[in-house]
């Protein structure tokens, strides 16, 4: 049999049509006029999605690279900052802050759980020392989505550094309403556009705290791209991703299209069919049944299966990419990506394929007891829909006897 192959994870993610089409755009140069008009488009379509005023950098790496920046060029060797912990990637900036000689105080808070906001501001003010915290928005490992609102009020007292990698998109962000001095985010998850791209937002108290920093830093340096991008003809200081630009270019496009409202409510509502569907296969989550919880969607697999042997049973006889877990919950942790580019019916289709997997290695089953679940959501939709357009038809006339 042949099957198709299908991404169903965080990221990256599949790509639309137009997007996909961007890519045959022949090169360009990027120190136009013409591109400058592009680059500009994409600043202030990025300035919408994050919900911010202020300025927005590019930068052509990986959203890791942006994640460094910020350390570079918020901090000084031996300053102190808290970190959230509460999966894989708050992990990797407690290595990260780590590796450039912060010292790094860290609330461990349990996978699969939200950071309480009431906690972040005991450890602020239990610490005057600390001038910044840093959490992540969508933790990618388990699915949490982070109340960011309740986060930006326990923060007011520090500099406030959100990680949106896998959020930012997909998720409600109002960076400056919120007051969340600097948010980073990348190209290749909920925006659907392929990897390469990353940026951050920068607020005034971010800026002023960054002509204090002592970090050293060239190709990251805030500065040199912001004077880059105040010229005549806005650019990067370096030669940019320009490929990934144009296809982020239709992306963004398609985004503000559906309006951010109606695309983080549709968001919500693929987490929770995915939720429904992993119950519905006996499935125990780790995601927690949080509507905000809308990007990557994970559960236990049964006693005795491997997670690494199911998502390889999965692609091998459905064509289907899952992924696993994260750290110590690699082999235990089955995960679905439904960001950006998608629909229930790509829920469908992974969870059949995940039942496939599961049958295919001996794991007890109910043939549809994962995809019945999100058809009666999908019939409950169209069902709300129609009620909706009922009610607003006309009454109609009654005739003249």
């Amino acid at each position: 049999m042949m099957y198709k192959d299908r991404l169903a994870i965080p990221g990256p993610t599949p790509l639309p049509p137009a997007v996909i089409a961007a890519a045959t755009h022949p090169m360009v140069d990027e120190r136009t006029a013409d591109f400058a008009r592009i680059f500009t488009r994409i600043i202030d379509g990025l300035r919408q999605v994050l919900g911010t005023a202020g300025d927005v950098l590019v930068f052509s790496s990986s959203t890791t690279g942006a994640f460094e920046s910020a350390v570079q060029n918020l901090f000084s060797p031996g300053e102190k900052v808290l970190v959230v912990d509460n999966g894989a990637f708050g992990r990797r900036w407690v290595e990260l802050c780590r590796a450039y000689g912060l010292e790094t105080v860290v609330l461990d808070v349990a996978w699969g759980r939200e950071p309480d906001p009431a906690a972040v501001e005991a450890c602020l003010a239990a610490d005057p020392h600390i001038v910044a915290a840093i959490v992540v928005h969508c933790e990618t490992s388990t699915g949490v989505v982070t109340d960011l609102e309740a986060i930006g009020r326990a923060t007011r007292s520090v500099l406030t550094i959100v990680d949106s990698a896998s959020g930012v998109g997909g998720c409600d962000m109002q960076a400056d309403a919120w007051g969340l001095d600097v948010v980073v985010g990348g190209s290749q998850k909920a925006l659907m556009a392929p990897p390469g791209v990353s940026f951050v937002s920068v607020s005034e108290r971010a800026w002023r705290r960054h002509a204090k920093a002592r970090h050293l830093r060239y190709y990251f340096d805030w500065t040199i791209t912001r004077d880059n991008l105040n010229q005549s003809i806005p650019r990067t200081p370096w030669t940019p991703a320009v490929g990934v630009l144009l296809q982020l270019s239709a992306a963004l496009e398609q985004v503000l299209a559906e309006g951010m409202e109606r695309r983080h409510r549709r968001h919500a509502e693929l987490g929770r069919m995915a939720r429904a569907g992993l119950r519905g296969l006996g499935l125990r989550l780790l995601t927690p049944e949080v509507e905000r919880n809308g990007i990557v969607t994970a559960a236990f697999t049964p006693p005795g299966v491997s997670a690494h042997a199911l998502v390889d049973a999965v692609v091998e006889h459905t064509g289907v990419q899952l992924t696993t877990g994260n750290g110590d919950l690699a082999d235990q942790v089955v995960r679905i990506g439904h960001c950006g580019h998608a629909d229930p019916l790509d829920l469908v289709t992974a969870l059949a394929a995940l039942e496939t997997g599961l049958a295919a290695l001996g794991a007890p089953v109910l043939p549809g007891s994962g995809v019945t679940p999100v058809v009666k959501l999908m019939a409950e939709q169209v069902d709300v829909a129609a009620g909706a357009l009922t009610s607003t038809l006309p009454e109609p006339e009654e005739s003249a006897a």
